[in-house]
Order: C-alpha cells, then sequence, then structure tokens
C-alpha cells in the first residue's frame, strides 16, 4: 500500500527538543526520560510516523510523553533514510519507490533489536504510540505479546485481517486514535474496527476517539492555528497518556 499525500505533509512544530540521541541495541533511538522518579521497567516505544527523527515534531512528542512520567524511545525505523524533510508538501516524491525500500524486513530487525536490549536491561513492560507508518510496527509486537499496551494515531498500512488478527492473538489493549478526513484509515475502515474489536469482543479493551475536522497526521503534524486541529492534536495526546497510565 502506498502512502496517502496527507502522509507526507503537515505543519512543523516549534520547540527545542529536550531528549537526547544515544544507541540502544545498535539501534539510534531519540530518548526522552522524565524528569520525576518512575518506573524503570516500564517503556513507551513512540514508532514513528515516515519522517523519523529527522523531524523536530516526533521528538518533542518523545519529550511530551515524558513529561507525563514515560521514559518514551523513538526507535530509527528507517536505517537513517527517512522521507526528507524536503518531501513535506512536494508532488514530486516518489512515495512508492521510498515504500518499496522500507517495508517489514526493513523495520524488524531495528524493532527486534531495541526490545531485547531493553528487555536485557530489566524492562518487563512495553507500551507502543504508533504513528501512521508507525501502526504496523505496533501491531507486530503486540501481535507475539511483547507489548503490553498499544496506541495508534492515525494509522496506516493496516487490512480488516490484521484487526482480526489482533483480535485472536494479542493481550494488549488498544486504543485508536481517528479523524475526519483520512485515506489511509477512512472511516470505513474505522467502523470496521469497531466492530471487530467492541461492545466486549476484544476482552483486554478497546477504545477509538474521533475527531472532527482533522485529516490524516494531525496527532504530529497538524496545523496548531486550526482551533479544530489543535483539540485534535491534544485531545488524542491527553486519550493516549490516560490510555497509557490505565493500562501499562
Amino acid at each position: 500500500m502506498s502512502l496517502c499525500k496527507e502522509c507526507i505533509s503537515g505543519v512543523r512544530h516549534e520547540g527545542q527538543p529536550e531528549g537526547k540521541l544515544e544507541k540502544i541495541g545498535g539501534i539510534e533511538c531519540y530518548v526522552g526520560t522524565p524528569t520525576v522518579d518512575y518506573p524503570k521497567d516500564k517503556v513507551v516505544l513512540f514508532l514513528t510516523d515516515v519522517f523519523g527523527l529527522s523531524l523536530v515534531n516526533n521528538k518533542l512528542l518523545v519529550d511530551d510523553f515524558a513529561r507525563n512520567g514515560f521514559r518514551t524511545i523513538a526507535p530509527d525505523l528507517f536505517n537513517g533514510d527517512p522521507i526528507p524533510d524536503g518531501a513535506i508538501n512536494s508532488p514530486s516524491f516518489d512515495r512508492d519507490a521510498w515504500m518499496a525500500a522500507h517495508g517489514p524486513d526493513s523495520w524488524k530487525p531495528a524493532v527486534d533489536a531495541v526490545v531485547a536490549a531493553l528487555e536485557a536491561d530489566g524492562v518487563t513492560r512495553f507500551g507502543t504510540t504508533g504513528f501512521c507508518f508507525g501502526a504496523p510496527p505496533a501491531f507486530y509486537l503486540a501481535f507475539s505479546n511483547r507489548s503490553h499496551v498499544t496506541v495508534l494515531s492515525h494509522p496506516s498500512r493496516l487490512e480488516v485481517a490484521d484487526l482480526e488478527k489482533y483480535r485472536e492473538q494479542s493481550k494488549a489493549p488498544l486504543l485508536i486514535n481517528s479523524c475526519e478526513v483520512d485515506r489511509a484509515f477512512p472511516q470505513e475502515m474505522q467502523q470496521k474496527a469497531d466492530e471487530i474489536l467492541s461492545d466486549g469482543k476484544f476482552a483486554p479493551g478497546y477504545k477509538r476517539t474521533y475527531w472532527e475536522g482533522c485529516t490524516h497526521g494531525f496527532a504530529v503534524r497538524g496545523d496548531m492555528s486550526d482551533p479544530k486541529v489543535k483539540a485534535g492534536k491534544e485531545g488524542a495526546f491527553k486519550a493516549s497518556v490516560e490510555f497509557f497510565i490505565e493500562h501499562l
């Protein structure tokens, strides 16, 4: 499945990242560490959109989760080859070629290496928060129950079969932050997710938020000058933190 236009567009947010880059399991990661005491056996894995660690918005969100008491780690899913900043709003970027070079065989080793290194360091519970491209890596960890809580925001590349597999195999409670205009996760798929997972069909727990007036990418790259987008971005983050507090 190719990327939609909104997957590689958006607004860069302002702010100075507070975390640091470090190698974990040989993989470059951006790490946000709480300034207050926090449980050392728990980690939130921040699984990025296609801009990876190069986009300041992703780093600022990692910092925001850390400010709420979660050590948060964003691994480089692209081996130093995220979509470049210059692709933002550029119709000339070859999305399909980039996607072909960054399939599961490229990101699974990075995810596995980081999780294994953290487990060796004493981490026993993982939450994942996947944005757009990061949704399949989050499901990958949930299918094997190496993660314990899953939060997705405007996910991409998920099929009905993935949702059914999640119901049958995972024990990780699932939150999906969805929006009004999303070609990667349209309202038909949102309703299908509800049909498969809601009303007690998924015992560990399922919740979906819906943000009117927002488009794909709103939770990372939304235009904060738009009141509805601002409300969606902030509301999705608040829902994510509360879900981690409850389940992680």
